[in-house]
C-alpha cells in the first residue's frame, strides 16, 4: 500500500537543466525523448543529459505503460464508493482480489467517497455484474460509477507554473553535488509519465 506521509524533508536542487529535461520528458506526445535529440535541443553534451535523466527518472519520475484496451472492445469505468462500519481496509482487499479491478485507492475531500476504484470491463452486462456484486460487499454503504466516453484534451501532466517550483527530500550526498543549483521550497512531488 503506497503511504503518502511526509518523512524529514531535505531541500533538492532542482536546476534549470533539470526543468528543462522535466518539461520534455513531461510533454505529451513529444515524438522523440532520447537522450541524444534532448542533449541537441538543450545544447548540452550527452553525458550530461544521461546523467541529470538518470537522477531525476531515478528519484522522481514513475513510468507507466498503459495499454489502450478500447482499441480491444474494452472499456475503463471507475466507481467511487462510500463505506459504512469503517471497512474501508477489508473492502479495498477484497476489490482488489477481482481480476476486473486495475486500482484502490483511499480518498478524501468529498465525505462520500471513501474508496476510488479503477476497473475495466467488456460490456454493460458486465459492468452491472460488477457494479450489483460491488454493492453486495460486506461494509459498501453506496456506490456510483463513472466512464470517459470522450477525451476533451490533454495538458501537460505537470503544470509549468508548478514544475519550476519544484524541490523533494534526498540524501546530502547527492545534495552536495548540486552546489550550483538554486533551492527551491519543498512540494511533495508525485509525476505520472503516460
Amino acid at each position: 500500500m503506497e503511504n503518502r506521509s511526509h518523512e524529514t524533508k531535505q531541500d533538492y536542487r532542482l536546476s534549470e537543466l533539470d526543468r528543462k529535461l522535466l518539461k520534455i520528458l513531461l510533454t505529451p506526445n513529444v515524438q522523440s525523448k532520447s537522450t541524444l535529440s534532448m542533449s541537441e535541443e538543450i545544447g548540452v553534451p550527452v553525458s550530461t543529459i544521461r546523467r541529470r535523466r538518470k537522477l531525476l527518472e531515478s528519484k522522481f519520475l514513475k513510468m507507466i505503460y498503459v495499454l489502450d484496451v478500447e482499441k480491444f472492445g474494452w472499456r475503463r469505468v471507475d466507481f467511487f464508493i462510500s463505506i459504512k462500519k469503517g471497512l474501508v481496509d477489508s473492502v479495498a482487499q477484497k476489490l482488489l482480489e477481482h481480476n476486473n479491478v486495475t486500482y484502490v485507492g483511499k480518498s478524501i475531500g468529498e465525505h462520500t467517497i471513501d474508496l476510488r476504484v479503477e476497473t475495466i470491463v467488456k460490456d454493460n452486462v458486465s459492468l452491472l455484474d460488477l457494479l450489483e456484486e460491488i454493492k453486495g460487499m460486506d461494509g459498501v454503504n453506496e456506490v456510483v460509477w463513472s466512464e470517459i466516453v470522450s477525451v476533451v484534451g490533454r495538458k501537460i501532466s505537470i503544470p509549468t507554473s508548478i514544475r519550476s517550483n519544484l524541490s523533494y527530500n534526498i540524501g546530502c550526498n547527492q545534495l552536495n553535488r548540486l552546489s550550483d543549483e538554486i533551492i527551491f521550497p519543498y512540494y511533495p512531488l508525485e509525476i505520472l509519465v503516460n
